[in-house]
């Protein structure tokens, strides 16, 4: 088993750990009851909700790669292209979703060097787009504010890190003093983040800002919806926007905490959220956490797998099996003659900055 292979198997794992941990501590009897009589009608339709995230996302995986004139790659390809990342979404902080760059390096030739830039802006706008629920989501409670306030001046400061290098400069210039082994790593990490900053600077300039934030918010909002018509299916009637708060706090405290897909970290405190915020019953909050969880991270992973397939059926071992010769040889601009290697090196140790 290789070791993509094996990250995978390792996450699925612990993701059955950490469920059966929280079922068992919720008492499982009161969940099996509670689920049920639950309405799996709103199970797909929160699938749907999470497929429609795909698509508002994939509007930004083009608009990125226009801005970067990578150009002449079929709508299908690059759809499926763009889902086949999916396959990774179980990786620290998301870092997999860089295979992206690594199938169009082998099915069109495009460089890595040249579309891996997008997967870091993906993520920054994201982040923005996450944020800016957050911001909203916290007028539905007393104390909102305070996170409102947050939410505004984290946004406005990564801004103004990517934009301004006077700013960045002294910041990442302080990452190698840092004490003992956080310096080292400091170290190592601070010419990938200044190479993706400097990278960010074009993708991430205003006026190629406001679309793809747009994007990211509507995209975050229907996963956070998602999790709204899950409580309903359970007849529970909570406020919008404040699932889609709970939602988005915990989707972003998963990608900060360096575990896979967020596991443990997303699904607690999405439960204790619902539980302590929203009023909602505790063998409920764990049974919607669990089933919003499968419609969002696992049902991304297995739509993943099929576009992964859908390509695999197309162009042969060329997608992901090690040769880099496509047998519909299509000129995109840039090409690589090591393609092979680079795509086997970035999915066994992605960069850092991704």
């Amino acid at each position: 088993m290789n070791k993509l292979a094996r990250r995978l198997v390792g996450a699925m794992l612990l993701g059955v750990l950490v469920y059966g941990v929280l079922v068992l501590s919720r008492d499982a009897s009161k969940i099996g009851e509670r689920l049920s009589t639950y309405a799996w009608s709103t199970f797909v339709l929160a699938c749907a909700l999470a497929f429609g995230n795909y698509v508002l996302r994939f509007l930004k995986w083009e608009y990125y790669l226009a801005q970067l004139e990578i150009r002449g790659i079929p709508k299908w390809d690059s759809f499926l292209t763009f889902l086949s990342g999916f396959v990774l979404t179980v990786t620290p902080g998301k870092v997999g979703e860089v295979f992206k760059s690594v199938i169009l390096l082998q099915i069109h030739k495009v460089p890595i060097a040249r579309t891996a830039p997008i997967v870091v802006a993906e993520r920054v706008t994201d982040l923005i787009g996450v944020i800016v629920i957050i911001t909203i989501g916290s007028a539905s409670f007393p104390g909102g504010a305070l996170w409102a306030g947050i939410g505004t001046t984290a946004v406005v400061a990564l801004l103004v890190l990517i934009a301004f290098p006077a700013v960045s400069g002294p910041v990442l210039r302080l990452l190698p003093r840092l004490p003992g082994p956080l310096g080292r790593v400091g170290g190592k990490i601070a010419p990938k983040v200044d190479e993706a900053l400097s990278g960010l600077r074009t993708l991430t300039a205003p006026a190629q800002l406001v679309w793809p934030t747009l994007l990211s918010i509507g995209a975050w909002s229907l996963e956070g919806i998602g999790l709204w018509v899950i409580l309903r299916g359970f007849g529970e009637h909570a406020q919008l926007t404040l699932t889609m708060f709970f939602y988005a706090t915990a989707t972003l405290a998963g990608a900060l905490v360096p575990v896979p897909g967020g596991l443990g970290v997303t699904e607690k405190l999405l439960e204790e959220q619902m539980a302590r915020l929203g009023g909602v019953p505790a063998a409920t909050s764990t049974a919607s956490m669990i089933l919003v969880r499968f419609a969002t991270l696992w049902f991304a992973v297995a739509v993943g797998f099929a576009a992964l397939g859908l390509l695999r059926a197309r162009y042969g071992a060329v997608v992901f099996g090690g040769d880099a010769t496509t047998p519909k040889d299509r000129d995109v601009q840039g090409s690589s003659d090591d393609s092979g290697a680079q795509a086997r090196a970035v999915l066994l140790d992605p960069p850092a900055n991704s």
